[in-house]
């Protein structure tokens, strides 16, 4: 029987009563699904069943338990609210409707039932649906769930075991589906489990998104942890027992176990290695221990030991005791010089704390259930920032700006900055002055000049760290943002809500003004990219109607450069056809040549291909396969089109050349501001030339930078251009 297990679960936590409730709610489910089955093929009431057992090992409160079982009943057997209130009660019936609400239109749960009445009265949910009408649904959808779960936590808990369960048994829908799910899980429930504190469930989806949406890179990284676990584990085994055997002679009731590390972790981590040039084998934290203990004093004095027996790693200790992260989290975390001096990641913390750290809010519940007197301390408190999805469903409008805003505002790490006057104020993580200003009042982020951060003049871009105290000065007159702001590579914001209010701002200003400025940014870019494809084209390309409309929304920020660049690079044109100089270097580029054993590839010097743009391939006699841009001039494939091959880039960029050409007003520091540009955004240089013309009072300058491809080459771009004195960066070789 698939309830078994659940029951038994139930049985070793909750009263007599409250069980004997979930038991009654697990029978009316199986009643109410009887005869259902899912795509799989499976009785439809094992997905309400693996629901409510998931969050019985969190020791979830029975009437979660209750809901969680249910949740499918009003959606799918035509039961009432009505008559789940008078059989479970008012709290048990409004969970349940909270979910129902976010599944009426949710991407996943259309088209996982058959043979039940919702079905055979919407078909699949998909097939005369539009990918606009179906993505704005999807966002009201999500809308719905953030404004309930504001409302309850305990809905997006139930949701998020839902999606957990669903996300285990992908494999019956087709792939598109697959993909479209997988992608929500990891922009929506992941974060959002991040923000609960639920790490066990945020590690859980986000390997299961891994999975469908980059498989060849998911079974890559598998492999390569596969490869050296043997040796891992002896190695954690050895510094365990050194560590809970010291523990032991201090007479410190201490539990040592290893903590692994998951693998979209450790994909994510590779990639930032290798913008960094580094490689896989540099990574030098897999290897991690996590100590339980009884209270906080014993988390101090386990700190000591550990740091008695092996050296700390300087700038790797937090205290997240002393200073709780805002989702509950609660931890020491240092990292020392163990055995054969190898780093060492070591968490420190209380059982409870543990406890907390996995399942994050799930356990408030969990200790109120069992009557613990301390289950409501400071809960209200770190879920305040709740109470701002509601303040933005007054104030948004458009479900695709909500959703948005969350994504970048909610569901981000956090940090928190002072006021001069000492008022904490709460902001996602890479914040900058700006957004705090906005933060603060719109009014004072319209007319924002300068900024302080803990005494010392910064740029408006600084990003915050934790524990700043953050001063605006406020221009005099009425002035009104800057379009820069607006423009994510020269990162002046990054709140989704400062944004959309400089937005508002701009759309409120003349139109021929918004089409001037735009105008001069779309000028901006196809001067960069030395294209000379017609304006209306470039237009065409982004689906507007005239190239009016699309100034008019580069002006008023609706539309960012960025989107040009990527519009420009997927215009295919008709270029005469000339010789080309390839590459001699065979490295290796990060190329896949799909449908064939060909391994050798070169990037062709007349285009320098970057990572992430559309490429195609060339199958040369006796040099492998020259890869070029798609819109390549010198691309022979279009007089030979049987020797064009299909390539794609590897999951892991190498860095790759460009060549940028920056005109600019001739004065003393131009080489340095364009140097320290290019350090920040952590490119390399591999030649750089100054001509200067003395006669003009210009100056010239060539230089070849190695980046991980076109997003930071376009980024890179954006910074260069906003350079005092700088007139123009023109990227040579394509167009």
């Amino acid at each position: 029987m698939p309830a078994t297990t659940l029951l038994t679960k139930i049985d070793s936590y909750l009263a007599n009563d409250r069980a004997e409730f979930v038991r009654n709610a697990l029978d009316f489910a199986m009643n109410a699904h009887s005869g259902q089955s899912r795509l799989s093929g499976e009785p439809y009431v094992e997905h309400p069943i693996a629901t409510a057992e998931f969050l019985a090992e969190r020791r979830m409160d029975a009437t979660t338990l209750a809901a969680a079982l249910l949740h499918d009943v009003i959606e799918d057997c035509e039961i009432t609210r009505e008559q789940l209130e008078n059989q479970f009660g008012e709290e048990v019936a409004k969970l349940v409707d909270g979910v129902t609400k976010m599944n009426s239109i949710d991407v996943l749960t259309r088209g996982d039932r058959v043979n039940t009445p919702a079905f055979a009265l919407n078909g699949d949910g998909d097939g005369d649906t539009q990918p606009d009408e179906r993505t704005a649904r999807q966002a009201a959808s999500m809308r719905k769930m953030l404004v309930a779960m504001a409302d309850d936590v305990r809905v997006v808990l139930i949701k998020l075991a839902d999606r957990l369960h669903n996300m285990r048994t992908l494999d019956a829908h087709t792939h598109e589906r697959r993909i479209a799910i997988a992608r929500e899980t990891l922009e929506i429930y992941a974060p959002l489990a991040h923000r609960l504190g639920a790490w066990d469930l945020k590690w859980r989806l986000e390997d299961e998104a891994f999975r469908y949406l980059q498989p060849r890179q998911y079974r890559s990284v598998y492999r390569l942890i596969k490869r050296k676990r043997a040796e891992r584990e002896e190695y954690t085994e050895r510094v365990m027992k050194i560590l809970q055997d010291e523990l032991d002679e201090h007479h410190i009731p201490a539990v040592v176990h290893g903590r692994p590390k998951h693998l979209y972790s450790i994909y994510q981590k590779m990639h930032r290695y290798a913008e960094q040039g580094r490689q896989f084998n540099d990574i030098q934290d897999l290897t991690a221990l996590r100590v339980l203990v009884s209270s906080e004093e014993e988390c101090y004095r386990v700190l000591w030991i550990v740091h008695k027996l092996w050296r700390p790693v300087p700038d790797q200790f937090d205290d997240y005791i002393g200073s709780p992260k805002e989702n509950l989290y609660q931890s020491i975390h240092t990292s020392v010089m163990c055995e054969e001096n190898a780093p060492v990641e070591v968490q420190i913390r209380t059982r409870q704390m543990h406890d907390l750290a996995e399942n994050g809010v799930a356990s408030h519940w969990a200790y109120k259930e069992e009557g613990d007197p301390n289950s409501d301390d400071n809960f209200e408190q770190r879920m305040s920032w709740l109470r701002q999805l509601l303040d933005w469903q007054k104030e948004l409008e458009g479900d695709s700006e909500y959703l948005d805003t969350v994504r970048t505002d909610i569901l981000r790490d956090q940090v928190y900055v002072y006021t001069p006057m000492g008022e904490i104020k709460e902001l996602p993580g890479g914040s900058t002055p700006l957004d705090f200003a906005y933060r603060v009042h719109t009014d004072l982020g319209h007319n924002t000049v300068a900024a302080s951060v803990n005494g010392q003049l910064v740029p408006l871009n600084t990003p915050l760290e934790n524990g700043d105290t953050v001063e605006i000065r406020k221009s005099r007159s009425e002035r009104g943002p800057n379009m820069d702001w607006l423009n994510p590579d020269l990162g002046y914001m990054v709140t989704a809500s400062a944004r959309e209010k400089v937005r508002t701002w701009f759309r409120r200003q003349r139109r021929e003004e918004n089409v001037q400025r735009g105008r001069e940014l779309l000028g901006r870019q196809v001067t960069q990219l030395q294209s000379s494809t017609p304006e209306d084209e470039i237009a065409a390309t982004l689906n507007f109607e005239t190239a009016d409309e699309l100034a008019e929304a580069l002006g008023s920020g609706a539309l960012q450069p960025a989107d040009v660049v990527r519009g420009l690079v997927d215009i295919i044109g008709e270029p005469e056809i000339v010789e080309i100089e390839e590459s001699d270097d065979t490295s290796h580029y990060g190329v896949v040549v799909l449908d064939s054993d060909e391994t050798v590839t070169r990037l062709a010097r007349c285009c320098s291909p970057v990572y992430g743009e559309a490429i195609t391939g060339y199958a040369t006699r006796e040099r492998g396969v020259t890869v070029h841009l798609q819109t390549c001039p010198n691309l022979r494939a279009r007089l030979e089109p049987e020797r064009s091959v299909e390539v794609a880039w590897g999951h892991i960029a190498e860095r790759y050349p460009s060549r940028l050409q920056i005109h600019a007003r001739d004065r003393v520091g131009l080489l340095r501001d364009i140097t320290a540009v290019v350090s920040r955004e952590k490119a390399n240089i591999r030649r750089i030339h100054s001509n200067e013309q003395q006669t003009y009072g210009r100056s010239v300058v060539e230089l070849t930078v190695y980046t991980s491809g076109v997003d930071q080459l376009t980024r890179l771009c954006a910074r260069l251009d906003a350079i005092p004195g700088v007139q123009s960066v023109q990227r040579q070789g394509v167009g």
